[in-house]
């Protein structure tokens, strides 16, 4: 994933005609930071995990990323979501910089006490790179609301008082902000209506297929659904399900947490993982890992509009062949950052300690994520690219406007 980052980063800077000293300083993190992480298991046994914090940029705002959870964490991929995280802050236009954070580890075979101890110690570990003038911290893969708990309580018993702002993603009762939950996905779906206008495509009751039914996949289908459309296909890690008639995301939803999977779900035909992307449909999300659609199966999707929910879910190579299939791609860093945007609400909400509700959250959540696209697909019109280069254009010439005005020092 981090050559992925660097080949797109280098093909963005040779168009904008970048001077070769910023394109060194853009390739390259400000800080790297490598820990380990001593557990005593519930088996008194000490295991040592290994974890991660990069900070991409700095120039326009404090670091802002999530931490991942999961035992095929690298620091290559870490690297590549803390420069993607700098490109995303920067195309909605919220004063953040990038950065992310991982743990390898497998979340699912350990205990709720085990987890604690991890987040806690991983938190003491890297204590001084973060708070909320510098690096602040939210949910990514195998983390949630309660892991945000423990690091707002680490954090602020280091300190001696609350500092609800050093991480996002929060339980409500804690400072968290209203709609956050949802909020990548309400920005994805954001993005999707104004495709259909300017695509002109009567957005009545359009076919869906979500790959993933996360947070991000699972939001996004409900939400969808209840705008009318038809979702017709879903996965997860279990296996996929398909039903042109249609697929009642709630149901699927309570069926998961009845204890069952998504692929033994009845009221659908269970299918092959990979054929998710064969199903033919108006939209489809994918919303889970990244490089899910490369050069081998891209030219078998049949979409008109791919909405990118997850990072970096398409190759390099993939892309070309999806253009010659005349799919429109809404890309990832304008696609699912309704999550960072809502973020930022959260981050504003705690330094100021006053809240909003959920209807003015999803209200301003829209208009960012509106002018966003409009900027995007503008300059894709203006200067004839696709929709990715054009977002990567307006996202590192903004970073890079940041560091000439603010200069190298000493």
């Amino acid at each position: 994933m981090w050559e992925m980052a660097l080949s797109r980063l280098d093909a963005t800077m040779a168009i904008l005609g970048l001077n070769d000293g910023m394109q060194k300083y853009l390739r390259e993190p400000r800080k790297i930071i490598e820990v380990a992480i001593p557990v005593k298991m519930d088996s008194s046994i000490i295991e040592i995990f290994k974890g991660y914090r990069v900070q991409h940029d700095t120039n326009r705002g404090p670091a802002k990323g999530g931490i991942r959870y999961h035992q095929d964490v690298t620091l290559d991929e870490i690297k590549a979501l803390a420069m993607l995280m700098t490109w995303k802050c920067a195309v909605v236009g919220i004063p953040f910089g990038g950065a992310k954070g991982g743990v390898i580890v497998d979340p699912t075979k350990i205990s709720i006490n085990e987890l604690e101890k991890i987040t806690r110690r991983y938190i003491f570990e890297i204590i001084e790179n973060i708070g909320p003038e510098k690096d602040i911290p939210a949910p990514d893969v195998g983390t949630n609301a309660q892991v945000m708990a423990w690091i707002l309580d680490t954090y602020s018993m280091d300190k001696g008082h609350s500092v609800p702002g050093v991480v996002t993603g929060k339980p409500i009762c804690l400072g968290g902000s209203q709609g956050r939950e949802e909020a990548t996905s309400r920005g994805c779906v954001y993005t999707i209506l104004s495709t259909l206008k300017v695509l002109g495509i009567d957005a009545a009751c359009l076919n869906v297929v979500v790959q993933g039914f996360g947070n991000v996949g699972s939001n996004a289908a409900k939400i969808l659904f209840d705008l009318g459309h038809r979702i017709i296909g879903l996965s997860d890690v279990t296996g996929a399900i398909h039903n042109p008639g249609g697929i009642d995301p709630y149901k699927v939803a309570d069926y998961i947490k009845s204890g069952k999977t998504l692929a033994s779900y009845p009221e659908a035909q269970a299918i092959g993982r990979e054929a998710i992307f064969e199903i033919k449909c108006d939209i489809l999300v994918p919303a889970a890992l990244e490089n899910q659609i490369t050069a081998s199966n891209a030219a078998k999707i049949k979409a008109k509009i791919i909405a990118e929910g997850a990072n970096g879910p398409v190759t390099p190579d993939a892309d070309p062949i999806l253009a010659g299939s005349n799919i429109f791609i809404i890309p990832d860093v304008l696609c699912n950052a309704g999550g960072v945007t809502v973020s930022y609400f959260e981050w504003v909400q705690g330094n100021l300690a006053y809240f909003w509700g959920k209807r003015e959250v999803n209200l301003k959540l829209r208009d960012i994520m509106e002018k966003a696209f409009y900027d995007v697909y503008n300059a894709s019109q203006k200067k004839k690219v696709d929709m990715r280069t054009a977002a990567s254009l307006i996202a590192v010439d903004r970073v890079a406007e940041a560091v000439t005005l603010r200069g190298i020092y000493p």
